[in-house]
């Protein structure tokens, strides 16, 4: 039984096209014959190790850009011809063959170096991998950097290669003797050169003086105006450079046979090796068509399912960056309880590309390719993918539209089971509205019952009621505004979707008296129920974008309230710090005056003054003195009052709100109440600090100590009075304010980022030091260092100094796309 359907699912769902972008990312045939190898797994641990490896290498990557990447060539025809006794490689395979095992030592030793624990799998894959120095050496012996032969590859090639170039050389001097001579003497112009026809050199001469130049004339020109004449004296001599090529290549020949048989013990290892090659182009190519997507490994489970976030077609978000659009992602989720999934909405809406992106991405998934999902998504793998899309009509099998739909449901109905993935596109459709639609009812409710995982897009309102009445199955729809008239391309799981036929009429133009004749053959309740299903859509999102403003004005008013209260009380404190500076300035004030009044009364006695007078001056300073004393209770009364009335003002709105779920009221004995009350002044033990108490629990109390908020156990506060706190505060007063301040200017300019890029490691450390004592002081929880990737050093011992430090609750890489190994996560405790 095939493991999907039909046989050409590949085309249907795309994949082709994944594997037109995969051949373009492999460096040579190696590669490509892998990705023409892909085929459909469905064992777990085998999918695992795929995406591991495509993983880790796209990690790679992103991190190090001098993996090698030169002559990936395919050797395996070569070899295979050296298996013939007697046969043997030609110079160019054997050049091929050394720079291709030069490319496989150096793949070992780059992935050799990397960490282990980073990249377990392809440390893994690289470990059984065995070079032979004696290969490569037996050919840096034969052959050159540059592919040539070596003259000391063998003493009798140098032998002959060293005559060869001795008569080269005569033959050269000789010929330009005689062409000097035939110049002097006119049979040639001066501009003539020595030419080669039929590998021997000649002299051009014109055909009247051909007979004065003794020699063989071995050719002539198209006008028969020159002929081509080797002198006699040189041809003797290019007879023997003749027979030396012939021995040099008899040689060479020798050479590489000899070669050829030394390494055919090792043809099953270097095909091994050419595998191993092939391999790694191959998930190199994966690993780069991952990142053009923007795909990752997903957490995977072993059983079938679907937990996506925001999944996104690959094809059609290629296609849409190149128009400089976006692709609207994709959230959709199947589980054993919601196994199948009913969409319905407006003709292109979505739906089919929906339905395509679930098959393409899934299939992808298990042919050990990344997709382009959500960190958080979770994935499943499915035994058997089903699909029923597009047109299956045949002229040679007989078969309508509707027929081809009907055999395909008879497989899936045959070999479905609770691992088999479906997907079915317009359901139902391709006969009488009424027939199709009870049979494809009856398909669906078999399908649900065998446990089937599948997503399904139609029209038919049969099915739509069928899915919100039976469990197992959800319906889905594809969101459309009603207002603009488009679609939003959106897939809001839990409610079915409106087809807004009429609506799509209306707009491209159709008359209206069409539109109505219609709806009176369709019936009211028809068109009725259509329409009560946009308005809950539509009902739905205005309620939803209500309640979120009404949040944000209420999130605005706490702020507002809470801020007005702390000016009022920071208000009172300054007027009451005014008053006490006031009351000093009018003691010593009224102590001068003192002075002055016992040294006029003093003049007077001495001046023997009537004591009646001197009473009534008396009397006239102590009324002056009590006009100046003015309570400070009636001074700061009416800060107090709105102080108050802004609490009851927030009382009564939470009064008026619907109270959390999960949330307790709390109720407080009388004794407690007596005991603390909002209001009351209160110490912590161990501190100095004056808070005021603002809410009163059965165990704790909420307390303000100046701008924050705290609860405490009530069995470590102490409350102390109003005078008492009046003393601490005025030596408070004065500097809370400014350290207030300061914080909050600090908190606006903090960057949670250090960038430590070219710092010693004691002048990097002290950074970072001082960096988390800030952060901590403004309650930071999340830090970003920026120390770059290098030799790893740097980032070793960073890491070292945030593990020993207790006030880091932990660390880790940044995403790759974001900078990886090169920065730093930090959390604080």
């Amino acid at each position: 039984m095939a493991k999907i359907y039909p046989q050409n699912f590949e085309s249907k769902i795309g994949f082709d096209r994944i594997r037109s972008l995969l051949k373009g990312n492999c460096l040579g045939t190696l590669g490509k014959d892998r990705v023409d190898e892909i085929s459909f797994l469905s064992e777990f641990d085998t999918i695992q190790l795929e995406l591991a490896y495509a993983d880790e290498f796209s990690r790679l990557m992103v991190e190090s850009d001098n993996f090698p990447t030169n002559y990936y060539f395919d050797l395996r025809p070569s070899l295979s011809k050296i298996q013939t006794e007697g046969r043997f490689l030609e110079v160019n395979e054997l050049f091929d063959l050394k720079r291709s095992l030069e490319t496989v030592t150096a793949i070992i030793r780059f992935l050799g170096n990397q960490k282990e624990e980073i990249y377990p799998n392809l440390c893994a894959l690289v470990q059984p991998i065995q070079v032979f120095p004696y290969i490569k050496e037996r050919i840096d012996q034969i052959i050159s950097q540059h592919g040539k032969i070596k003259d000391n590859a063998s003493p009798e090639l140098g032998q002959i290669r060293r005559e060869l170039l001795s008569k080269q050389s005569n033959v050269s001097k000789r010929l330009h003797s005689i062409l000097r001579q035939a110049q002097r003497d006119g049979l040639v112009d001066e501009d003539t050169s020595v030419s080669i026809r039929d590998g021997r050199p000649v002299i051009p001469v014109s055909s009247a003086m051909k007979r004065r130049l003794n020699g063989i004339v071995h050719d002539e020109s198209a006008t028969g105006k020159t002929a081509y004449i080797e002198p006699a004296e040189v041809v003797e001599i290019n007879n023997e450079i003749r027979e030396l090529e012939y021995a040099e290549k008899r040689e060479i020949v020798r050479i590489l046979i000899e070669f050829s048989n030394d390494v055919r013990p090792y043809l099953q290892d270097l095909f091994y090796l050419y595998d191993f090659l092939g391999t790694i182009d191959f998930i190199r190519a994966k690993a780069r068509l991952a990142i053009q997507m923007d795909a990752i490994k997903p957490a995977m489970e072993a059983k079938p399912q679907l937990f996506w976030e925001k999944a996104v077609h690959p094809l059609l978000r290629l296609a849409l960056e190149r128009e400089k659009r976006k692709v609207i992602p994709l959230d959709i989720e199947l589980s054993p309880e919601k196994h199948l999934l009913l969409i319905s909405g407006p003709n292109a809406g979505g739906k089919s590309v929906c339905l395509k992106t679930v098959g393409l991405l899934q299939y992808m998934l298990q042919c050990g390719l990344l997709i382009p999902v959500d960190e958080k998504s979770r994935a499943g793998i499915f035994d058997q993918l089903f699909i029923d899309i597009g047109d299956e009509q045949s002229l040679e099998n007989d078969l309508s539209t509707y027929s081809s739909h009907l055999m395909n449901m008879k497989h899936f109905l045959k070999f479905t089971n609770n691992r088999t993935l479906i997907l079915i596109d317009e359901f139902g459709t391709g006969t009488e509205p009424m027939i199709g639609g009870a049979i494809a009812e009856a398909i669906l409710d078999q399908l649900n019952k065998e446990g089937t995982f599948g997503v399904i897009t139609t029209h038919y309102t049969n099915l739509k009621h069928f899915a919100s009445s039976v469990d197992g199955i959800e319906n889905g729809a594809m969101l459309y505004d009603n207002h603009q008239m488009e679609p939003l391309f959106q897939l809001q799981i839990g409610k079915p979707g409106s087809s807004f036929a009429f609506e799509i009429a209306r707009k491209i133009g159709m008359p209206e008296t069409i539109l109505q004749e219609a709806t009176e053959k369709v019936g009211a309740d028809h068109i009725n129920f259509d329409k009560h299903l946009r308005d809950i859509v539509r009902d739905k999102r205005y309620w939803e974008s209500k309640r979120q403003r009404i949040r944000k004005v209420e999130r605005s008013l706490d702020e507002m309230a809470e801020k007005y209260e702390f000016d009022l009380s920071e208000m009172a404190k300054q007027r009451k710090q005014i008053v006490a500076e006031a009351k000093e300035e009018a003691a010593r004030v009224l102590a001068e005056a003192n002075k002055m009044v016992e040294k006029t009364i003093r003049e007077i006695r001495e001046s023997q003054a009537e004591k009646e007078k001197t009473k009534a001056i008396r009397k006239q300073l102590t009324v002056f003195k009590e006009k100046i004393e003015v309570p400070e209770e009636e001074n700061d009364e009416w800060i107090n009052k709105k102080i108050q009335k802004l609490k009851e003002k927030e009382k009564r709105r939470n009064e008026r709100r619907p109270e959390k779920p999960g949330k307790v009221k709390v109720s407080v004995s009388k004794k407690q109440k007596a005991e603390l009350e909002p209001g009351d002044k209160v110490r912590m033990e161990g501190q100095n600090s004056i808070g005021e108490v603002l809410e009163v629990g059965d165990k704790n109390v909420v307390v303000a100590f100046g701008q924050l908020r705290t609860s405490v156990n009530r069995k470590k506060l102490q409350k102390v009075s109003n005078n008492e706190a009046k003393k601490e505060m005025r030596g408070t007063n004065k500097t809370l304010p400014n350290v207030h301040r300061k914080l909050s200017e600090k908190r606006n300019t903090f960057k949670p980022e250090i960038d430590v890029r070219g710092q010693r490691a004691d002048e990097a450390i002290s950074n970072i030091q001082a960096f988390l004592d800030e952060a901590i002081m403004l309650d930071v929880s999340e830090l970003r260092i920026l120390h770059g990737k290098g030799n790893g050093i740097l980032r070793e011992m960073i890491r070292s100094f945030l593990g020993a430090d207790p006030i880091v609750r932990s660390y880790r890489d940044e995403h790759v796309q974001f900078g990886g190994a090169g920065i730093t996560i930090v959390e604080l405790s």
